[in-house]
Formats: structure tokens, C-alpha cells, sequence
């Protein structure tokens, strides 16, 4: 069995795109599960006026159960809400992918969230720990208690940013070209790592009228290491999952240099040049990830 193949087995499918939809418009959730996000978030929380929240849980539970093609996810809202749990009670069932938290701030609070999951999991027959938990950072006191709510995630898998309430929170101008943004996309990407999570999903992007900066915030999430996008429109998905997936130029540089490096460690040398390109072992292992990454995606 070659490396690439052993890394590709081990690397599970990235979610590169999840696409918000407010839960109280049974127009909108009835089209969502059509547009090619690997993951769609039916909403409860901000998307959603506070009077149509309790009618809304019906509403994406049926839509759950009907929908296909996407992984189906739920925003509850935040723990310090009166809706919150009410909203777990509602949701939980084989239909569910997965929760998402809003507004974390602490450890405990996630410790919350995840003990409810598995009594109702229990309730109903479901295996515990198969619904995923997914919280979004964004306020200052849960950036910086990220380490915190790393260091025992329980069912967490990944955690997402969320850049609106964030910079409201900590008085940040949100502009354009986001560049305000990048100590705290650091500082997610090398937490998550340092706990052996995923890496985290990048913010929504607002400005619906503006693709050219949305490729951009898009590219900067692929370059410092996000492993998806949150997602506000449709048209938003396809650049999502093209962008957070390894391109054909990228795919081709990688299997040359593979090729490469492994004929040249036959010869006995594990430093080389590949088209004007230094390559030794790390260099070569982000070749074989990127491999492995593709063939996620072709199968």
C-alpha cells in the first residue's frame, strides 16, 4: 500500500461549504438542500425572528427529514437564551447531522450542550456521540478561551468563526479586504491544530454584492488553513468548494513531485529540486496530503 493511499483512508472528506438558511421560511429551506453545499445550517437563531423560533423547529425537522443530498444542520440558539434547549428537545433525531452553537464563550457551557445531546440520543435510540457539535467563536472572551474550549471537546470535531458579532464585540471595523482579521484566523488555525482538531470553518462573508472580495476573503481562508467557509447565498457555494479542494494544477504539481522525490530517495537523496522547487520530506508530505485530499473527492 503506497503513503498517499494509507494518508487517504485516515483523512475523511473535508466540509468546504455550509450554507446558512433562516428556519422560519419554508421557501427557502424547501431550494437549500439543491445548491451543492456539502453541509446546510437551518436556522433558529439570528436568521430567525424571535416569534417564529418555536414554530421554526417543526419546520427543519420536516425539512431534514425530507432533504437529500447535503449534511443537514441545526443553529440552536445561544445558551444563555430561553430558546436553547427547547430547541434541542425539538430537534434531536436520526434526521440530524449535526448542532450548531452559537456564541461560545466557555468550556462548560459546551460541556452543556454536549451532555443534553447525549441524554437525548439515549431518550431516542440514537448511538451517543453520532450528532455532530459544531460551535461558532465570535466575541472576544470566547477567542480568548479557545484554548480552554479545546483542551477537552468532548464531540466537537471542528469550531467556526463568526467575524459579524465578533468585530461588534470587540469594536473591529469589518472591512473589505479583512486584514483586521488575520491575528485571530492565526490564532484559531494553530489552536485547533495544537489540539488535534479539524481545522476551523471561516466566516460568512456579507457583502452579497461583491464577489471580488468575497474571492478574496475566500482565498485568505484557504491560505491560512481553514478547512471550509460559512455560507449566507447560493451563489457563494460553488467558489466555496472549488477553492477549499486541491485544484488540477495543484494536483499535477503534487503528483510530480512525488514522483520525484520518490525516485530520487531510491538513489539515496532526499532533497531535490522540482521545477526550480526545493523539496525534502515535509515538502513531499504536503504533496501526498494534497493527493489524498483529491482522491476524498473523486470517490
Amino acid at each position: 500500500m503506497s503513503k498517499e493511499d494509507s494518508n487517504s483512508r485516515n483523512s475523511p472528506k473535508s466540509i468546504r461549504s455550509f450554507l446558512f438558511v433562516p428556519g422560519n421560511h419554508p421557501d427557502k429551506i424547501r431550494k437549500v438542500f439543491g445548491y451543492g453545499a456539502d453541509a446546510v445550517i437551518l436556522d433558529l437563531e439570528d436568521a430567525c425572528a424571535d416569534r417564529d423560533k418555536p414554530a421554526a423547529r417543526e419546520s427543519v425537522v420536516q425539512a431534514l427529514k425530507a432533504g437529500q443530498g447535503s449534511l443537514g444542520y441545526i443553529r440552536i440558539n445561544a445558551i444563555d437564551t430561553a430558546y436553547c434547549f427547547r430547541d434541542l428537545d425539538a430537534v434531536v433525531g436520526p434526521w440530524l447531522d449535526g448542532v450548531v452553537l452559537p456564541k461560545l464563550e466557555n468550556p462548560e457551557e459546551l460541556y452543556a450542550i454536549d451532555w443534553a445531546l447525549s441524554e437525548y440520543e439515549r431518550e431516542r435510540g440514537l448511538e451517543v456521540g453520532a450528532i455532530d457539535l459544531m460551535p461558532i467563536i465570535e466575541t472576544g472572551f470566547g477567542m480568548k478561551n479557545l484554548d480552554k474550549i479545546c483542551s477537552a471537546p468532548g464531540r466537537m470535531k471542528r469550531f467556526a468563526f463568526g467575524a459579524g458579532d465578533f468585530t461588534r464585540d470587540v469594536g473591529i471595523k469589518w472591512s473589505a479586504d479583512e486584514i483586521e482579521l488575520g491575528y485571530v484566523r492565526g490564532h484559531m488555525i494553530l489552536t485547533a491544530r495544537a489540539h488535534s482538531l479539524e481545522a476551523p470553518i471561516d466566516t460568512v462573508h456579507i457583502q452579497l454584492d461583491d464577489m471580488e472580495s468575497y474571492a478574496q476573503s475566500v482565498a485568505t481562508g484557504v491560505k491560512f488553513g481553514f478547512q471550509g467557509k460559512l455560507l449566507i447565498h447560493p451563489k457563494q457555494v460553488k467558489l466555496a468548494n472549488q477553492s477549499y479542494m486541491p485544484s488540477a494544477a495543484e494536483l499535477a504539481k503534487a503528483v510530480k513531485v512525488i514522483a520525484a522525490f520518490e525516485a530520487a530517495e531510491a538513489e539515496g537523496s532526499a532533497s531535490i529540486q522540482v521545477d526550480g522547487y526545493f523539496v525534502d520530506y515535509p515538502i513531499v508530505e504536503k504533496a501526498y496530503a494534497v493527493v489524498a485530499e483529491a482522491k476524498t473527492y473523486s470517490s
